[in-house]
């Protein structure tokens, strides 16, 4: 029987677009403009100056004091400087600023003498590799856990709407994921580890059983969105319940995306810093959807130009359309967590008029972490926050389930998400 949370949604899949399509090479910018901010934590801090010339794989930025990561140059080229930059949040923050010379110029990280815990947790965060499923929390934090965890748990379910990367890259890359998985085992002390992956990738689910054993199984899931969140993903691949409010460690587990998994191995063995991921750009204003190679810093019109996106879409969206966000402007920057970048038409994406809410219970009925959304949103309105937190509010994990089956297309998800981040700003 196929393993699975309670309550979620079933929106279209829509990876049919990309699905097939292998992973190539992206387009070589001109310029990348790479945030200094790809993690959650602090921003890294430059080291270098206009008119340095750095190589690609090059340290630009180091990681802050606390939780942060490092930032290498994805080509060579020479510093133009420290520039604000606009993001998708609508704000500008500091990114340096690289012209490309198109030499290819490269350097590598030191090759490690022994592969032991410690090198493998001192590699990772040396490399800058974050959660590459979109969290973007910095991977050695996470998998530096002291030995209280015993399960490793993969999120390979990839179940967000049109994105196919995860998918392509364990059809592609099957070995060096499970030697990434092998590392993150040894560095986090897990004695097992299972990855998850949804039933609607049965070529992945074949590929990567046929290859693993011993402590290490692949778990068919049900196709069910947010089947890829990390606390209904630890519950069903392991049956084990994260408390609220504490992290997956606390139930035994540590969770790792199997792109973060491939970037472990190559920074591990191949000594690759994170500078570069795999993207899905897909949608039906594409003309070309694609799984491609793109490096961190390249401006969304870049990948608008080699995949044939009309910039004139009904939306542009940065991530899944679930729980990513629109796009207003193409000169936005990939990242480190940057998986998607979707054109979407008029028959995609809806236009919303909200109406008043008709209690029907259908956002009840739908939230994975049984919440009541609508009781949130009206307590919200009321400036109740201690009301919003009671009924749950803090607990939300953003996945948009209760907007998505709303049928008076009230903006609940932005609303909860909005009482959330009050709540914990006064700590309520």
């Amino acid at each position: 029987m196929l393993k699975s949370f309670k309550k979620g949604v079933h929106p279209a899949g829509c990876k049919d677009l990309s699905a097939g399509q292998k992973i190539e090479r992206g387009p070589e910018p001109q310029s990348v403009w790479l945030p200094l901010s790809q993690h959650i934590g602090a921003p890294a801090e430059p080291i270098v100056a206009p008119g340095d010339r750095v190589l690609r794989g090059q340290l630009v930025a180091k990681k802050a004091e606390g939780l942060s990561a490092n930032v290498y140059s994805p080509v060579a080229g020479t510093v133009k400087g420290v520039v604000g930059h606009i993001t998708v949040s609508g704000k500008k923050k500091d990114h340096i600023l690289i012209e490309n010379d198109f030499s290819d110029e490269s350097m590598l990280l030191p090759h490690l003498s022994e592969v032991t815990r410690e090198s493998v947790l001192a590699r990772v965060e040396e490399a800058g590799i974050v959660g590459m499923g979109g969290a973007g929390f910095p991977t050695a934090a996470k998998l530096n856990v002291g030995g209280r965890a015993d399960v490793l748990v993969v999120n390979g379910a990839e179940c967000e709407p049109y994105i196919t990367c995860d998918h392509r890259l364990m059809l592609e890359y099957t070995d060096e994921i499970l030697r990434g998985v092998e590392l993150a085992m040894l560095a986090c002390g897990a004695k097992s580890a299972v990855i998850g992956i949804e039933k609607n990738k049965p070529d992945a689910i074949a590929a990567l059983s046929e290859k693993c054993g011993g402590n290490i199984t692949v778990r068919a899931l049900r196709t069910l969105y947010p089947q890829g969140a990390e606390k209904q993903l630890v519950y069903s691949c392991t049956g084990r319940v994260i408390p609220e409010g504490k992290l997956p460690v606390d139930a035994g587990v540590v969770v790792v995306n199997v792109h973060t998994a491939f970037s472990i191995h190559r920074a591990v063995d191949l000594d690759i810093p994170c500078y570069e991921r795999v993207m899905t750009v897909s949608g039906r204003a594409v003309e070309t959807p694609k799984n491609l190679w793109v490096k961190n810093g390249t401006p969304f019109r870049a990948l608008a130009q080699f995949c044939g996106g009309r910039e004139d879409c009904a939306r542009i969206v940065s991530g899944g359309p679930m729980m990513g966000d629109s796009v207003f402007s193409l000169k936005i920057c990939t990242g480190k967590t940057s998986s998607s970048l979707l054109f979407l038409d008029e028959s995609e994406s809806e236009g919303k008029v909200a109406s008043a809410c008709i209690g029907c219970g259908r956002c009840v009925q739908a939230c994975p972490m049984g919440l009541s959304p609508t009781f949130i949103e009206e307590a919200l309105f009321r400036k109740d926050f201690a009301e919003a937190k009671r009924y749950g509010a803090s607990a939300c994990i953003g996945c948009g389930c209760c907007s998505y089956v709303c049928p008076a297309k009230r903006f609940l998800t932005q609303s909860v998400k909005l009482a959330k981040k009050i709540i914990a700003e006064r700590k309520i």
